[in-house]
């Protein structure tokens, strides 16, 4: 399934990616403030561990969620900004990288890295910041079922309607988080209205 957040400061962050006129160190900066939404949203049903410290008051026992058990994936190289906000959230969970890009000509995607480890009972929060076709978004899930993932939770900033369809059709059990659910797909594939290039708006590539 996938839920997409409606809130105002969610908005107005989504729209600050759209203007041109913001330069590279504020679209990372949005985007990882972004992500940490959709991180809250992603893990609101997530149950708590129980686990001994020692405060002022002597030694307690409180709710953590368990970090050992979530692996951190990012689709570089548009997806480190949203990487970031997650690992400085939950410090102690595990991180791969898959390197997937688009060949231009026939709007598919190409898996050319894999540095992820081995996911067995694992919960994975893939994060890629644009989901246009979903080709991409579906060779990373692809590669992390064969990592036997207990549990896979995307988070995306922007997705198109086709995009969602073709990832639900094809992976039901798969959730997504999204911050805005744009139009349409244009002739090219891109996103209507969409950001640009994530990936070369956040490091000034040209």
């Amino acid at each position: 399934m996938y839920r997409e957040l409606h809130h105002p400061l969610i908005e107005s962050l989504v729209n600050t990616l759209r203007d041109t006129a913001i330069d590279a160190f504020i679209f990372r900066h949005t985007i990882k403030e972004l992500t940490k939404l959709l991180l809250y949203e992603a893990l609101n049903t997530d149950l708590l561990t129980l686990k001994k410290i020692v405060t002022w008051d002597g030694e307690k026992e409180y709710g953590y969620i368990d970090e050992d058990t979530v692996v951190v994936v990012s689709v570089l190289r548009a997806a480190l900004p949203m990487h970031e906000a997650v690992i400085d959230t939950l410090h102690r969970a595990v991180s791969g990288f898959l390197g997937i890009k688009r060949d231009e000509a026939t709007h598919k995607s190409v898996l050319y890295y894999d540095r992820v480890g081995d996911c067995r009972g694992k919960k994975v929060i893939l994060v890629d910041p644009m989901v246009a076709t979903g080709g991409s978004l579906c060779d990373a899930i692809e590669v992390l079922k064969a990592k036997n993932a207990r549990s896979i939770c995307t988070l995306n900033i922007i997705a198109s309607p086709e995009g969602i369809t073709k990832i639900q059709s094809l992976y039901p059990d798969v959730e997504m988080i999204i911050a805005k659910v744009d139009e349409k797909l244009n002739g090219d594939m891109f996103i209507i209205p969409g950001l640009g290039d994530a990936g070369d708006r956040a490091y000034n590539t040209l």
